[in-house]
């Protein structure tokens, strides 16, 4: 979240030690700031009524792109990499 807008509202709920544990690992996994940032952005996403499978597929979509751009540019050092050889 990039733009951080004042928070006059506190929300407060309890959670079993399984459900934090969980709920830490998520964070981590995700790259969340804290619990709170990750379930405000999950609160965000819910509010504007896009589903769970929309922002997965439009993650997969990024990580998807990220992986074609990486399998390039391996091919472009493969390439420059055998000119090389034959050079030498």
């Amino acid at each position: 979240m990039s733009v951080y807008k004042r928070r006059a509202r506190i929300l407060s709920i309890r959670v079993s030690d399984e459900e934090y544990i969980g709920l830490k690992r998520l964070c981590s996994a995700s790259g969340a700031r804290s619990v709170s940032d990750m379930a405000r952005e999950a609160m965000r996403v819910l509010l504007s009524g896009a589903t769970h499978e929309d922002t997965l597929g439009t993650r997969m979509e990024e990580v998807y792109t990220q992986v074609r751009s990486i399998s390039r540019k391996i091919e472009e050092l493969s390439d420059r990499l055998s000119t090389a050889r034959e050079l030498s």
